[in-house]
């Protein structure tokens, strides 16, 4: 149960439009500590903005969007670049790594950014590369990863700097079905021990296997909501 846990990620009210192009129209929703939250809909519906906004790479055009009690519209570029390093965790589909970084040293740099030393850095890379079950590959570049093994160093970066929320933008779209089940079974353990997550996907069984709640969108607005007591 997440009923009066701290919330993590507050949208109050937020429209956020390109031009003439609305994107979403008057958004609120509640993420709280611990929840699993899969934000479905179809494709042009708003999804990926709400991510941006979460994340700190947009601003609304109006309303308030509050994560971990900061509120991101008053921050400035500087403001949102140290609070997207210091409280987000990304995890993309296309996974994002540096070619010419290992799988290491890929996970390193996001601590290396916010002032970690190197060797530091290091060793939390490599621990949480163990944890993943990938220690074995960690010297290993990207390109010779299989799309399951790079979408984990992916996710061990994401959790580098012990975000207040994970965020993960069709983290299965790029597998192939053996990779996917495993990514959707690491982003299970995550959400049992804890870890707050919001998932973007069209993949209605990550939602069923990863999710407490889904939230629907069409348009630019919720349309839907349900809780999914199984993932529990």
């Amino acid at each position: 149960m997440t009923a009066g846990r701290e919330v993590v990620v507050g949208l109050d009210q937020v429209r956020k439009h390109y031009g003439e192009t609305v994107a979403l129209d008057g958004v609120s929703l509640e993420i709280r500590a611990g929840e699993a939250v899969a934000v479905m809909g179809p494709s042009g519906c708003g999804k990926s903005t709400l991510l941006n906004l979460i994340a700190g790479l947009d601003r609304p055009s109006s309303g308030r969007v509050v994560v971990h009690g900061e509120d991101l519209g008053a921050m400035n570029e500087t403001g949102l670049a140290l609070f997207r390093r210091r409280r987000v965790g990304m995890i993309f589909q296309f996974f994002n790594l540096i070619d010419d970084l290992s799988a290491l040293d890929n996970v390193a740099l996001a601590a290396q950014l916010t002032g970690t030393t190197a060797a530091q850095a290091r060793r939390r890379a490599l621990d949480l590369l163990d944890e993943l079950g990938i220690a074995g590959r960690a010297r290993m570049y990207p390109a010779v990863l299989s799309g399951g093994e790079r979408q984990r160093v992916a996710v061990a970066r994401a959790l580098m700097n012990r975000p207040a929320v994970l965020l993960a933008d069709e983290p299965t779209g790029a597998l192939d079905s053996h990779s996917g089940e495993q990514v959707m079974d690491l982003l299970l353990d995550l959400h049992q021990i804890g870890q707050t997550l919001l998932l973007v996907t069209h993949d209605e069984r990550l939602a069923e296997r990863c999710a407490s709640r889904v939230v629907e969108l069409a348009d630019g607005r919720v349309t839907a909501e349900r809780t999914l007591e199984s993932s529990r």
